[in-house]
């Protein structure tokens, strides 16, 4: 049976793109941070048709199907983990690239493949923008990912990436397979030609939104503005957001996904601000949330240590940035990815491209302005506020008294000083790890905890007990301030159980009523309450599909 069903794969894609060599395998077997476990083969279909044969075949020899786009997931959700009752079979959709737009760039329809940057680089000459840009956590993260994991991302005013509108297959209840077409879109009948007409984009591009459906949040500014709920305003795990694809976490075979793009601001105007109390930054989220008209384009916390961490073990992320753009990116983290997956088997080589890029990141010049330099000494929590339009003048307006009243400062930055500072921001989400890659010897893990505090929690600073800090090398604190979620990555000493640490971590926060994870999906690392664990189910009756997510069953049937 095995035999035939990788014959029949090379058929369908050819027989360099099935690959079931387990040193070939790993970069696919690997999560981005963690996370991993053996496959039988990895099938990268080229369009998809091939990628709608290929499901046919490996749910017909009744294998596992774990769908893969760029594997940037942070929660090990996108990769095998452990053992299962089935062969795994991976499907990386990562050359199935596309994007058509509809009515003018108001909407797009997004393929597997299909980036951020790329969807970035399309719509710029519109003059619009899709749901997330650089403030999401990965280089090279993918449209379909985002919907599928409920992402959230650093712009005020969007909630996690949401659709109504997709085309996914769906495994039912007696094992069959489907092919759902819910893109509001005429297609044809018959799998074979919807697919090839979607991909060749033979379809109405001016075709009207069907009546009551959305390809987005509708109700997020008012969710975010609600100030007084003990509920959070973005999480993975609110009923509210789960509906089709969105949220499906690879419960679904998605081919395709409809969202609406955003006009570009007039303009914007960036604030950072310094302030030695927390609670100064709790108030003035709930004053701009409660009282101004505009929405800040986003609002990103960091931490002095946070700040620390970033200089030094993000230092090269942000010059690459910088210097090369974010267009080059995907395809050099993908080359640092292959080279790591060779190098670190062997314990002399391993994380050797970390260590050789902090060597080059000591040597590069100064990248920071001094201004970050001097509040970096005198404050302990940052805030970058970016206005747009008439929220600038609002800001400009309350700011000034405002924090002249706490001891508290603001600069405002030129455009190049707030690029700069915003992408000091964007370096902290991979610091934790390399610092644990350079510093193996002294890091037993990193836990990384994205959590949702609840809209009425003011209290947005955490402060451990001693028994936790002793555990701890360091933490790494920084957030999206308007909508209160938090990631929080905590470096853990060699030699301390991680399981057990993580399980004390969770408890201070089931105490809080925050909900995690927020902006990513559960992944391996934490349990699917009951609400997302129905919906994991409906999606996927039989456990075909990415099983043992939310920690449920591995087995068929959910047994």
């Amino acid at each position: 049976m095995t035999e035939t069903l990788i014959a029949d794969l090379k058929e369908i894609v050819g027989a360099r793109h099935v690959i079931t060599n387990p040193r070939s395998m790993e970069r696919f077997c690997k999560g981005y941070r963690s996370g991993s476990g053996p496959a039988l083969a990895v099938v990268r279909p080229g369009t998809l048709l091939e990628q709608w044969r290929a499901l046919e075949a490996i749910i017909a020899a009744d294998k596992i199907v774990i769908t893969q786009a760029a594997n940037t997931g942070l929660t090990e959700g996108s990769t095998p983990k452990d053992s299962y009752d089935r062969d795994v079979v991976i499907l990386s959709c990562s050359r199935i690239k596309g994007l058509h737009l509809l009515r003018g760039g108001e909407q797009i329809i997004g393929l597997p493949g299909t980036t951020l940057f790329d969807l970035e680089q399309k719509l710029r000459p519109l003059g619009r923008n899709p749901h997330s840009v650089i403030g999401s956590s990965s280089i090279g993260a993918s449209i379909i990912g985002g919907v599928c994991n409920n992402s959230g991302g650093s712009l005020c005013e969007r909630g996690p990436s949401y659709t109504e509108l997709a085309l996914y297959g769906q495994v039912t209840a007696n094992g069959d397979l489907k092919l759902v077409n819910e893109l509001g879109l005429d297609l044809g009948e018959t799998p074979e030609e919807i697919l090839t007409r979607l991909e060749a984009g033979d379809f109405d591009m001016d075709a009207a939104m069907p009546e009551g459906r959305n390809a987005s949040d509708p109700d997020y500014t008012d969710v975010v503005r609600d100030i007084g709920s003990d509920r959070p305003s973005r999480y993975n795990n609110d009923k509210r957001l789960l509906r089709g694809v969105s949220g499906c976490a690879g419960k679904l075979m998605v081919f395709a996904v409809r969202l609406d793009t955003f006009p570009n601001y007039e303009r914007e105007k960036a604030f950072y601000i310094g302030t030695n109390d927390p609670g100064d930054i709790a108030e003035l989220r709930a004053h701009i949330l409660t009282n101004f008209e505009t929405l800040p384009v986003s609002a990103e916390y960091m931490h002095r240590d946070c700040f620390d961490y970033a200089d030094k073990y993000g230092k090269d992320t942000l010059v690459m940035i910088d210097k090369l753009g974010t267009d080059r990116l995907p395809g050099i983290f993908a080359l640092k990815g292959a080279v790591d997956a060779r190098l670190n088997k062997f314990k002399p080589t391993r994380a050797l491209t970390d260590r050789f890029m902090q060597v080059l990141a000591r040597i590069w010049p100064e990248h920071l302005p001094r201004f970050l330099r001097d509040y970096r000494d005198r404050f302990e929590h940052h805030l970058i506020l970016k206005m747009h339009d008439g929220g600038i003048e609002e800001a400009e307006a309350f700011l000034p008294g405002f924090l002249e009243e706490r001891g508290a400062e603001m600069r405002v930055c030129t455009p190049r000083e707030a690029k700069i500072a915003g992408l000091h921001r964007f370096a902290a989400a991979g610091a934790a790890v390399r610092y644990g890659h350079v510093h193996a010897d002294e890091v037993e893990d990193i836990l990384a905890l994205d959590i949702a505090l609840r809209r009425n929690d003011q209290a947005f600073f955490e402060t451990l007990p001693e028994e936790i800090t002793k555990d701890l090398v360091g933490k790494i604190y920084y957030g999206h301030k308007m909508s209160h979620e938090m990631h929080q990555d905590y470096i853990i000493k060699k030699g301390v159980e991680t399981k057990a640490l993580k399980a004390k971590m969770l408890a201070i926060l089931d105490e809080r009523g925050a909900e995690y994870p927020s902006v990513h999906n559960v992944g391996h690392l934490y349990e699917a309450k009951a609400d997302l664990a129905a919906f994991y189910k409906a999606c996927d009756p039989t456990n075909s599909l990415n099983p043992g997510i939310g920690k449920m069953s591995r087995k068929k049937h959910y047994a």
